[in-house]
């Protein structure tokens, strides 16, 4: 059997072995690179650990630690509070705000993933103080990054439209970036709906200044809810007890400030505005330090999370107290354990020998949409922008045959590999996990999981057959 079949089926254990038993994914993956790269690859472990994601695994601790930095000393609640006023307390629009955000960054060049990492802890901390569910702020900041990661002057797009110009195909920058951006609209507001958006339109939260729709003053019914509301699975916020009551103290069983716990009293903005403290200014001026060193100068969001909490925990050491703990640790090593072994694959030329094989069937049609799902289905484990440097290569003679139209090839490749950047496994999908409170964050992550895995089937099919089966492009 060849190698590179052998480290597919080995990936498919992986996956069905840590959802029927209780073995971490990540330990079993760096479990299973270890193996394949000796006994089928021939590799040694120094091998092994030059495929282990560094970069990511800063990425992930760094923006972690300072974020969670932020919430001790009450910088991400005046953030959030800040971010009701600037919509004037309409929360059905804050998560598009996110998306907003996030779009602008990457279509101005950031990196992707260095655009969630800043915005993600923000979004995810309102989402948390407001009742909104974490998936669809998360999805929303997600793609608002692939939204934007198509314009000529950003990461995808450059990449894209220079290997295009190096094959010497026809192709469409514009088109391609208006593709990417109203693709993702739309796809945002099918995730708007589906998790729990509807519930959203038409409520308003203010800061005991908010005027009660009934008249009288202030808004008692945003303001002074007395109930602590719980992401449930199906989508919604229901009830719990009431904060203070035996069964609600038992629930938070003496957790600290950092446990993720969130009761309505502390969540409410009726307690009162948040001070802005000396501690919320540095903390502030770090996160704009972060912003530009990652955007502007190019500079690794990782070490730059974590120069900056370095220096705001010298400043103010009281306010770093458990910081560590908080790091998410198992997210950690589940994304960087399934990096791992992807990277395994793609030295043994897994990668190539999936675009080579379905290259070579003799249907135009169903060739461009096996290279699809592949794009998309790699992506979903690894970089984005290193898949559209190889797999657009790889269909270059495909498309040089002119029985499939390159500009319409092209658009979909690029899409269904990056609209799977929902997934838990690839950079974004992660940070949003990463960034969500304890307590949501293995539910985040089934759901990320739920709905990247679907993409890497429904945005290939969708894209495929508006951009390519017509032949209009």
């Amino acid at each position: 059997m060849p190698a590179e079949v052998i480290s597919i089926i080995v990936l498919v254990l992986v996956f069905l072995i840590a959802t029927v038993t209780s073995v971490h994914m990540g330990a079993l993956a760096l479990f299973a690179a270890f193996v394949v790269a000796l006994a089928v690859a021939g590799e040694t472990a120094d091998d092994v650990f030059g495929g282990f994601p560094g970069d990511l695994f800063v990425v992930l601790v760094g923006v972690t630690y300072l974020f969670a930095l932020a919430k001790n000393n009450g910088t991400v609640d005046w953030l959030v509070q800040a971010a009701v006023r600037a919509v004037r307390g309409r929360i059905a629009l804050i998560p598009w705000v996110m998306f907003g955000v996030t779009a602008a960054m990457t279509a101005a060049g950031a990196v992707v993933p260095a655009a969630v990492a800043i915005v993600a802890p923000i979004g995810l901390g309102f989402a948390l103080r407001h009742r909104i569910n974490p998936v669809l702020m998360g999805l929303l900041i997600i793609n608002g990054g692939s939204a934007g990661g198509f314009s000529p002057i950003s990461i995808f797009g450059t990449i894209t439209n220079g290997v295009v110009d190096r094959s010497g195909l026809e192709g469409s920058p514009l088109l391609l970036f208006a593709a990417s951006f109203f693709f993702n609209v739309l796809l945002s507001i099918v995730v708007f709906f589906m998790f729990g958006g509807r519930s959203l339109l038409g409520r308003r939260e203010g800061f005991g200044a908010e005027p009660d729709p009934a008249g009288g003053g202030p808004s008692k019914r945003n303001g002074r809810r007395s109930a602590r509301l719980d992401y449930q699975a199906g989508g919604a916020f229901v009830a719990g007890p009431r904060p203070g009551s035996p069964t609600a103290e038992a629930e938070q069983g003496g957790a600290g400030s950092g446990s993720g716990t969130a009761t309505a009293t502390e969540a409410e903005p009726g307690t009162g505005p948040v001070p802005f403290t000396r501690d919320c200014a540095v903390t502030v001026t770090g996160i704009l330090a972060l912003a530009v060193g990652a955007l502007a100068f190019d500079l690794d969001v990782g070490l730059m999370a974590i120069s900056v909490a370095v220096v705001l925990t010298l400043l103010s050491p009281r306010g770093a107290k458990g910081v560590v703990n908080q790091v998410a640790w198992p997210t950690v090593l589940l994304i960087c354990g399934i990096v791992t072994y992807v990277s395994l694959m793609e030295r043994m030329g897994t990668i190539d020998f999936l675009g080579e094989s379905v290259a070579g069937i003799g249907v135009p049609l169903l060739a461009a949409l096996l290279i699809c799902l592949i794009g998309g289905a790699v992506s979903a484990f690894a970089s984005t922008t290193g898949i559209l440097g190889a797999l657009i290569p790889l269909a270059v003679p495909f498309l040089l045959a002119g029985e499939v139209g390159a500009v319409g090839m092209i658009t979909a490749l690029a899409l269904s590999s990056s609209v799977v950047d929902s997934s838990p496994f690839s950079t974004s999908g992660a940070l949003v996990v990463a960034s969500s409170p304890e307590h949501q964050r293995d539910l985040v992550f089934r759901r990320l999981m739920q709905w990247g895995m679907s993409m890497i089937l429904v945005a290939p099919l969708i894209t495929w057959g508006f951009f390519v089966v017509p032949g209009w492009l």
